[in-house]
Protein backbone atom coordinates (compact mmCIF):
# COMPACT_ATOMS: atom_id res chain seq x y z
CA UNK A 1 0.00 0.00 0.00
CA UNK A 2 1.48 3.37 -1.23
CA UNK A 3 1.43 5.97 2.09
CA UNK A 4 -0.45 8.69 1.36
CA UNK A 5 0.20 12.48 2.55
CA UNK A 6 -2.96 14.63 3.82
CA UNK A 7 -3.80 17.98 3.17
CA UNK A 8 -6.02 20.48 4.07
CA UNK A 9 -7.51 22.38 1.33
CA UNK A 10 -8.97 25.81 1.10
CA UNK A 11 -9.23 28.30 -1.65
CA UNK A 12 -7.70 31.80 -1.86
CA UNK A 13 -8.07 34.60 -4.95
CA UNK A 14 -9.76 31.58 -7.00
CA UNK A 15 -7.32 29.44 -6.33
CA UNK A 16 -7.57 26.18 -4.29
CA UNK A 17 -4.07 25.19 -2.47
CA UNK A 18 -3.25 22.62 -0.07
CA UNK A 19 -0.88 22.64 3.25
CA UNK A 20 0.01 19.54 5.17
CA UNK A 21 -2.71 18.51 7.68
CA UNK A 22 0.08 17.63 10.29
CA UNK A 23 1.09 21.86 10.56
CA UNK A 24 -2.77 22.55 10.96
CA UNK A 25 -3.60 22.95 14.80
CA UNK A 26 -7.52 24.23 14.11
CA UNK A 27 -9.86 26.70 11.70
CA UNK A 28 -11.75 29.15 13.03
CA UNK A 29 -13.98 31.64 12.15
CA UNK A 30 -12.45 34.99 11.08
CA UNK A 31 -12.57 37.79 13.44
CA UNK A 32 -11.76 41.10 15.09
CA UNK A 33 -7.97 41.30 14.02
CA UNK A 34 -5.94 43.73 15.61
CA UNK A 35 -3.99 45.90 13.07
CA UNK A 36 0.13 46.56 14.06
CA UNK A 37 1.52 49.62 12.61
CA UNK A 38 4.63 49.14 10.69
CA UNK A 39 4.27 45.39 9.42
CA UNK A 40 4.10 44.54 5.39
CA UNK A 41 0.56 44.37 4.24
CA UNK A 42 0.44 40.75 3.92
CA UNK A 43 -0.02 40.55 7.64
CA UNK A 44 -3.12 41.27 8.20
CA UNK A 45 -2.89 41.70 11.76
CA UNK A 46 -2.84 39.87 15.63
CA UNK A 47 -5.35 37.85 16.73
CA UNK A 48 -5.74 36.67 20.40
CA UNK A 49 -5.40 32.67 20.30
CA UNK A 50 -6.13 31.60 24.18
CA UNK A 51 -3.74 33.78 25.61
CA UNK A 52 -1.26 34.07 23.03
CA UNK A 53 -0.50 36.49 19.96
CA UNK A 54 -0.80 34.83 16.81
CA UNK A 55 -0.08 36.80 14.12
CA UNK A 56 -2.83 36.23 10.63
CA UNK A 57 -0.79 36.00 7.02
CA UNK A 58 -3.02 37.26 3.85
CA UNK A 59 -0.70 35.06 1.27
CA UNK A 60 -3.12 36.58 -1.20
CA UNK A 61 -1.20 39.87 -0.47
CA UNK A 62 1.95 37.82 -0.24
CA UNK A 63 1.48 36.16 -3.35
CA UNK A 64 0.83 39.71 -5.50
CA UNK A 65 -2.82 39.58 -5.37
CA UNK A 66 -5.62 41.95 -4.13
CA UNK A 67 -6.25 41.66 -0.34
CA UNK A 68 -8.94 39.29 0.62
CA UNK A 69 -12.47 40.25 1.02
CA UNK A 70 -14.25 39.70 4.04
CA UNK A 71 -16.90 37.04 3.29
CA UNK A 72 -19.09 34.61 5.11
CA UNK A 73 -16.89 31.56 4.67
CA UNK A 74 -13.63 33.34 5.16
CA UNK A 75 -12.02 31.60 8.36
CA UNK A 76 -8.41 31.57 9.77
CA UNK A 77 -6.17 28.22 9.56
CA UNK A 78 -4.60 27.97 12.73
CA UNK A 79 -0.90 26.36 11.30
CA UNK A 80 2.01 25.65 13.26
CA UNK A 81 5.69 26.02 11.39
CA UNK A 82 9.25 26.06 11.94
CA UNK A 83 11.12 29.03 12.13
CA UNK A 84 14.75 28.66 12.40
CA UNK A 85 14.86 25.85 14.44
CA UNK A 86 11.52 27.07 16.42
CA UNK A 87 7.93 26.00 16.52
CA UNK A 88 5.64 28.61 15.84
CA UNK A 89 2.08 29.05 15.73
CA UNK A 90 0.38 31.68 13.01
CA UNK A 91 -2.97 32.27 11.39
CA UNK A 92 -3.43 32.01 7.35
CA UNK A 93 -6.41 33.91 6.26
CA UNK A 94 -8.20 31.19 3.69
CA UNK A 95 -11.91 32.26 1.60
CA UNK A 96 -12.81 29.28 2.53
CA UNK A 97 -11.73 26.03 3.48
CA UNK A 98 -12.75 22.87 1.17
CA UNK A 99 -11.67 19.37 2.09
CA UNK A 100 -8.99 17.16 3.53
CA UNK A 101 -7.73 15.25 0.18
CA UNK A 102 -4.92 12.50 0.99
CA UNK A 103 -2.58 12.40 -2.18
CA UNK A 104 0.12 9.51 -2.45
CA UNK A 105 3.62 10.21 -4.15
CA UNK A 106 2.97 9.24 -7.62
CA UNK A 107 0.00 12.04 -7.15
CA UNK A 108 2.00 15.30 -6.58
CA UNK A 109 4.74 16.54 -9.45
CA UNK A 110 7.24 18.95 -8.96
CA UNK A 111 5.92 22.44 -9.45
CA UNK A 112 6.57 23.86 -12.53
CA UNK A 113 8.95 26.73 -13.72
CA UNK A 114 5.85 28.62 -15.34
CA UNK A 115 2.26 28.98 -14.97
CA UNK A 116 1.69 29.87 -11.30
CA UNK A 117 1.68 33.53 -10.01
CA UNK A 118 3.23 32.44 -6.89
CA UNK A 119 7.09 31.84 -6.52
CA UNK A 120 7.45 28.10 -7.24
CA UNK A 121 9.92 27.62 -3.92
CA UNK A 122 6.44 28.46 -2.04
CA UNK A 123 5.14 24.69 -3.24
CA UNK A 124 5.87 21.20 -2.25
CA UNK A 125 4.62 19.75 -5.48
CA UNK A 126 0.98 20.14 -7.68
CA UNK A 127 -1.44 17.45 -6.36
CA UNK A 128 -3.25 15.79 -9.21
CA UNK A 129 -7.31 16.30 -8.18
CA UNK A 130 -9.15 14.97 -11.09
CA UNK A 131 -8.88 17.05 -14.20
CA UNK A 132 -7.13 19.77 -11.96
CA UNK A 133 -4.38 20.48 -9.48
CA UNK A 134 -4.48 21.62 -6.41
CA UNK A 135 -1.04 24.33 -5.13
CA UNK A 136 0.65 21.96 -2.03
CA UNK A 137 2.54 24.97 -0.24
CA UNK A 138 5.42 24.58 1.77
CA UNK A 139 4.05 26.38 5.07
CA UNK A 140 7.83 26.50 6.81
CA UNK A 141 8.90 28.55 3.42
CA UNK A 142 5.84 30.68 2.59
CA UNK A 143 6.08 31.82 6.54
CA UNK A 144 9.64 31.69 6.52
CA UNK A 145 11.50 32.98 9.33
CA UNK A 146 13.60 35.78 7.63
CA UNK A 147 10.18 36.64 6.12
CA UNK A 148 8.43 36.66 9.55
CA UNK A 149 11.24 38.28 11.48
CA UNK A 150 8.50 41.54 11.84
CA UNK A 151 5.91 38.90 12.79
CA UNK A 152 8.15 37.69 15.54
CA UNK A 153 8.90 41.16 16.65
CA UNK A 154 5.20 42.72 16.81
CA UNK A 155 5.48 43.47 20.51
CA UNK A 156 8.60 45.50 19.87
CA UNK A 157 7.09 47.43 16.89
CA UNK A 158 9.17 50.50 16.71
CA UNK A 159 12.63 50.14 14.45
CA UNK A 160 11.21 47.28 13.14
CA UNK A 161 11.47 47.26 9.17
CA UNK A 162 8.10 47.88 7.47
CA UNK A 163 8.93 46.68 3.94
CA UNK A 164 8.92 43.24 3.01
CA UNK A 165 11.65 40.93 3.14
CA UNK A 166 12.17 41.71 -0.80
CA UNK A 167 12.54 45.04 -0.41
CA UNK A 168 15.70 44.52 2.11
CA UNK A 169 19.37 44.40 2.20
CA UNK A 170 20.43 40.42 2.73
CA UNK A 171 21.76 39.95 5.98
CA UNK A 172 19.71 42.42 7.87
Amino acid sequence: MTHQMQYLTFHLSGEEYAIDILQVKEIIEYDALTKVPMTPPWVRGVINLRGSVAAVIDLAVKFGHPESPVGKRTCIVIVEVDLGGERSVMGIMADAVSQVMAFSPEQVTPPPAFGTKIRTDYLKGMGKAGKKFVLILDADRVLSADELQVVASLQEAAGSDPRPAEEREPGR
